[in-house]
């Protein structure tokens, strides 16, 4: 009889060897967009960024994802107190108003980052550690609008003040209006942009007629706002979101270079905007 040709298996079919070995499993959150698995911690996106955390890390993610309601109350809770604390400092009279108010911003810088570890927000709580360095910088670009361009005022209220021009409270009072704008933001810089204008303007409101700080000088202003710090503060909201999550695994000496980089930045954005919306005449002359 004739022979029948040789046959060899198929490339593309498995081995019967390899049908006794179990199949490694996958996480299908190691997996990227295309199915290819990811080595290291689960990634997964966000927005416009791809967000990593580690296998029985605090929360969903450890940088900008979705709080959940146990976090979201503490937040609440944590700006409730301050409310309250700082409305019950505000009335009391001068000098100790100074001095109460002192206490209610740093007891909250203190207690802010304690408070998000505990909810499960390592994120939060290390922006709001960036925040305390960044908000003593922004003491200098207040100190330059209210020394030298005198374009801002801060009231006597008592308490230790800074060259008899800045409150000492001002150095601690910067990271709870950043905190919220950062984190509201998703800890996006673009969104931190327009939050941070909300928030800061509301601030601007406020402020005047609690007696914390006010504008002064030949400013232009809506509803007592002086209107060129308000493009300042957009920018500063940006810059603070954009640098934390530069530096969010940095040493501490490049963090902390990182917020004087910021209010560095902001001092140039408001004197900029000053110029530009005050000062500039824009006329062309020959």
């Amino acid at each position: 009889g004739s022979s029948s040709p040789s046959r060899r298996p198929r490339a593309d079919l498995p081995r019967p060897s390899d049908l006794s070995r179990p199949a490694s499993p996958v996480d299908p959150s190691d997996q990227g967009p295309a199915g290819a698995v990811v080595d290291g911690p689960a990634r997964r996106p966000y927005g416009d960024r791809v967000l990593t955390s580690s296998p029985g890390g605090p929360g969903a993610t450890d940088v900008g994802g979705r709080p959940d309601a146990a976090a979201v109350k503490a937040l609440v809770a944590v700006h409730a107190a301050l409310l309250v604390a700082g409305g019950v400092a505000l009335a009391l009279p001068v000098p100790a108003q100074g001095w109460a108010v002192l206490a209610v911003v740093v007891g909250y810088a203190a207690a802010l980052p304690v408070v998000c570890r505990a909810a499960g927000r390592a994120d939060w709580a290390a922006l709001a550690v960036f925040l305390v360095p960044g908000s003593v910088f922004q003491v200098l670009p207040d100190w330059v609008l209210a020394d030298l361009v005198g374009t801002l005022a801060f009231p006597d209220r008592g308490g230790p003040r800074v060259d008899d021009v800045i409150p000492v409270a001002m150095a601690a009072m910067w990271v709870a209006p950043l905190f919220l704008a950062v984190v509201l933001a998703g800890l996006r810089p673009g969104l931190s942009a327009l939050t941070a204008l909300v928030v800061f303007a509301g601030a601007e409101l406020l402020a005047p007629v609690v007696g914390l700080w006010e504008p002064v000088g030949d400013t232009a202003r809506l509803l007592g706002v002086a209107l060129y710090v308000l493009p300042a503060e957009a920018a500063l909201g940006w810059a603070t979101a954009f640098a934390f999550l530069a530096t969010r695994h940095r040493p501490p000496a490049q963090r902390v270079a990182a917020a004087l980089a910021v209010s560095t930045f902001y001092l140039g954005a408001l004197v900029l905007a000053h110029f530009v919306i005050d000062v500039a005449g824009w006329r062309i002359t020959a």
